[in-house]
């Protein structure tokens, strides 16, 4: 395949040829976090406040996978660009045996830890068995989810997207085909309870690593896994991880926040742990399409960086943040209008209906100008940018809103109304400083300022 396309081919045609499939097959992933959750919230609410609890650790692992598969991505991206092939062969063959080693790591320790974490969020009774039940299974297949997304980090380096779309548009189908048959028992299935949830995820998961490799064996690509690329290994690892850890970080940061304002909202009530596990589960709606585009945008300016064509990075960039903007204010105008129905779709609970209408309300204050932060985080990413789009992320995640939680709910006496009125003052102070930080990060190129 020859990839000066990514350099030749007008840059709107191009990000959406790259970036559709990803927005597709994300929506996908987004309605199973939505059927998956509906589905469980029928076993009960403590089954769903279950999920809450253990949805911080489950998306570290994803973090994990994802942030890493970023550096694969941006490394492979960045050298062929540059026109070197077998140092792209390299960094495939390196961020495998890497993602391998991580994977398993992720299944043991996660198990091991998984009682103690949930019990520090005061979680017990049915929620900390239904907790503990979903998590062994869910977290042992932590080694294929690792392997998936390296697979499908490889992929998008060298444009294939459409490989990527279908990988993870046939896992997550699967997982809502299964899901309502192993919860529930249906037909020659087993009534699993939420285990059922857990495994259906799982199986999903081992079936987009099928897809690719299937696709691997019968239609290469001209990177290629090898044994014989794991050499000189020292300088690679190192550029992997120079990407790939504050990528993991960047990924990581949400599993932070999510714990640290469970652990504030507890001090009021289950409820609204409940709350924000829905609101998690609604925003992919939003984030992950808006994370398709990014994905679809990473190799073309990664590809364009590395071949010294930095008007093309520029304008790569205002087109990725004018679509994301769009998403956000689609998704504004959604939670605006209808958020006690969105809320109801989990629960029958009034009280709860009408608290998490309120939530819905006040977050989505802050969506539209978010979208600055995500593009420049992904963007600078996609440069090989990692420490910069690192910062952006702790702003965002961490060093804004956990203290404005804190502050607004417990201080000035909001309640938990001040945990979500955080999120758009956060998104707002990050979004400011996002713009300053990209401009910063890339100065030494006068063409991308």
């Amino acid at each position: 395949m020859n990839e000066n396309f990514m350099k030749e081919k007008p840059v709107f045609p191009l990000l959406m040829s790259m970036a559709l499939p990803m927005v597709i097959s994300m929506m996908v992933n987004a309605l199973y976090n939505i059927v998956d959750s509906f589905f469980v919230a029928k076993i009960s609410e403590d089954a769903m406040t279950a999920l809450s609890y253990v949805f911080p650790l489950q998306n570290f692992v994803n973090a994990v996978a994802i942030g890493f598969g970023v550096g694969i991505n941006a490394v492979i991206a960045i050298y062929l660009g540059a026109k070197d092939n077998e140092r792209a062969d390299r960094a495939a063959s390196w961020g495998m045996f890497l993602a391998v080693i991580q994977g398993v790591v992720m299944t043991v320790v996660c198990i091991a830890i998984i009682p103690s974490f949930l019990r520090a969020f005061k979680a017990s009774g049915d929620v900390l068995d239904l907790g503990c039940r979903y998590a062994d299974i869910v977290f042992g297949f932590s080694i294929i989810i690792s392997v998936d997304l390296a697979f499908e980090k490889v992929f998008q380096s060298v444009g294939r997207m459409i490989v990527t779309m279908v990988g993870l548009m046939g896992g997550c189908i699967l997982n809502i085909v299964l899901d309502p048959l192993l919860i529930f028992g249906v037909g020659p299935f087993p009534e699993m309870g939420i285990e059922g949830a857990a495994l259906a995820t799982g199986l999903g998961q081992v079936f987009t690593l099928i897809i690719y490799f299937i696709v691997y064996f019968g239609r290469p690509i001209n990177v290629k896994f090898g044994i014989k690329h794991l050499h000189e290994g020292g300088l690679m690892v190192k550029k992997l991880y120079a990407i790939g850890i504050p990528a993991i970080l960047n990924m990581a940061l949400p599993s932070l926040l999510t714990s640290a304002l469970n652990a504030i909202l507890s001090m009021y009530s289950a409820t609204y742990v409940m709350i924000l596990g829905v609101y998690y589960k609604l925003q992919t709606f939003l984030y992950m399409p808006a994370n398709g585009i990014i994905q679809g945008m990473r190799p073309i300016i990664g590809y364009n960086y590395g071949a010294g064509e930095h008007a093309r990075v520029k304008k790569i960039f205002t087109i990725t943040l004018a679509l994301n903007v769009g998403i956000m204010l689609a998704g504004t105008v959604v939670c605006l209008l209808i958020p006690e129905r969105l809320i109801g779709m989990f629960t029958e609970n009034v009280s709860t209906i009408n608290a998490g209408g309120t939530a819905l309300r006040i977050i989505c204050a802050g969506f539209v100008v978010s979208a600055v932060s995500v593009t420049s985080s992904g963007a600078l990413e996609g440069l090989g940018k990692g420490t910069p789009s690192l910062l952006i992320s702790l702003l965002r995640y961490v060093v804004v809103i956990i203290p404005a939680a804190w502050i607004l709910s417990r201080l000035c006496g909001f309640g938990p109304a001040g945990v979500w009125n955080a999120f758009w003052v956060a998104e707002l102070i990050t979004a400011a400083c996002a713009a300053f930080i990209y401009r910063g990060a890339v100065r030494g190129q006068r063409e991308v300022v």
